[in-house]
C-alpha cells in the first residue's frame, strides 16, 4: 500500500498506483511471414511504489512497474515487461525503463507538468539519455528506432494508452509501426 509521502512525490504517476485489467487491447506487430499481424488481447499491469531513490543532487520517486499480455482466448502471455517508472520533480521528467524478455531494453523520458492526467514518452536508437538497446537478432532483422507512448488516465478512472515501436525490418524500405493499444481498469 502506497503511503501518503509516495503519493505525493509522485506527481502524475501518483494516479497509477494500483492493479490495473484491460480485455480490449489491439495489437498490430510483424507477422511470422513478415508481414502484418493484428491481435486482440487482455493484460493486467501493476504498479508499486519504490519510495524515494537520491542520485546526488536529483531526487526520484518511482514505481516498480510488471506488466503481461495474452491473446484473447489463449492461455500463455505473449508478452511481458519489467521496470520502473520515474518522476524527477526537479526537471518535470517522467520515465518509463523497462526490459521486455525478447532481448530489448528502453529508457523513454519527457517533460510532464506535475498534475498532468496525459503525458507522452519517447526514446530513439542512439540516444544517450532517452534510448533502446536490443539484441544482435532484432537489431538486424527489427532494428527498433523510436519509441513513443502516451498515457492519459480518463477522467472515469480508466487509463488509456497507446504506443508505437518503429521497426526497421530487413529488406524492408519503410518504417512498420508495431502499435499496442489498450483501455484499463483498477482493480486493486
Amino acid at each position: 500500500m502506497a503511503t501518503r509521502e509516495e503519493l505525493d512525490n509522485l506527481g502524475p504517476l501518483a494516479a497509477l498506483v494500483g492493479v490495473w485489467e484491460g480485455e480490449k487491447g489491439n495489437d498490430v506487430a510483424p507477422s511470422d511471414a513478415r508481414g502484418t499481424a493484428h491481435s486482440k488481447f487482455r493484460e493486467r499491469m501493476t504498479f508499486e511504489p519504490t519510495g524515494r531513490v537520491d542520485n546526488h543532487e536529483q531526487v526520484l520517486y518511482g514505481l516498480r512497474y510488471a506488466t503481461k499480455a495474452w491473446r484473447l482466448g489463449a492461455d500463455q502471455p505473449f508478452h511481458e515487461e519489467l521496470g520502473y517508472w520515474l518522476w524527477d520533480a526537479g526537471a518535470r521528467q517522467v520515465m518509463r525503463c523497462f526490459l521486455v524478455p525478447r532481448g530489448i531494453a528502453v529508457i523513454a523520458g519527457g517533460t510532464v507538468e506535475p498534475g498532468a492526467k496525459s503525458f507522452r514518452l519517447a526514446a530513439d536508437l542512439g540516444s544517450e539519455t532517452y534510448g533502446i538497446c536490443s539484441n544482435k537478432f532484432l537489431d538486424k532483422e527489427f532494428k527498433t528506432v523510436r519509441y513513443e507512448l502516451e498515457v492519459t488516465v480518463d477522467d472515469d478512472g480508466s487509463l488509456t494508452y497507446r504506443e508505437d515501436t518503429q521497426l526497421k525490418m530487413k529488406g524492408k524500405d519503410e518504417l512498420f509501426h508495431h502499435t499496442d493499444e489498450n483501455t484499463l481498469r483498477k482493480v486493486g
